[in-house]
């Protein structure tokens, strides 16, 4: 049985995904996703990222510190540096929106992009783990996007 879609935050005036830095999240390169801890201290990890035309994605757990830190506070910034010219990047900083429908799927393409693998689950990580995890794309409702100086 599919779960039902879980909305964490608010989506007010969304700021738009920059087109002259979209390829930072359409290309199998990784970002930090820093989210924040019960008692104030930031917590950051690497992550894999792509987007929907309007949102930055991640993919994570409900079980994971992540998904824990975002069900409690949905201040979420992602951070995306160029490897080929690391003077290019891309931050994005506003409110976590967590959707179980599609996450699995979601898994699975961000799986091929960064590794050719076919899926995440019997692939990367054991199969069994699939039934003890809450899957969820973690979709970034931008409230304030920071680009390198030289691309405003």
């Amino acid at each position: 049985m599919t779960a039902p879609t879980l909305r964490v935050g608010t989506c007010l005036a969304d700021t738009t995904l920059p087109a002259s830095h979209r390829d930072l999240l359409e290309r199998p390169i990784p970002g930090v996703l820093t989210t924040m801890l019960p008692d104030g201290q930031p917590q950051s990890s690497l992550v894999w990222v792509d987007h929907d035309g309007g949102c930055a994605r991640v993919n994570t757990t409900l079980e994971r510190r992540k998904g824990r830190c975002l069900l409690e506070n949905p201040h979420v910034s992602l951070l995306v540096v160029d490897p080929d010219d690391t003077t290019r990047f891309l931050q994005v900083r506003g409110l976590a929106e967590l959707v179980t429908e599609g996450a699995v799927a979601h898994l699975d393409e961000l799986t091929r992009r960064y590794t050719g693998e076919p899926a995440y689950y019997g692939w990367i990580y054991p199969a069994a783990q699939r039934d003890r995890e809450t899957r969820v794309i973690v979709r970034i409702h931008a409230r304030r996007i920071t680009r390198d100086a030289i691309h405003r």
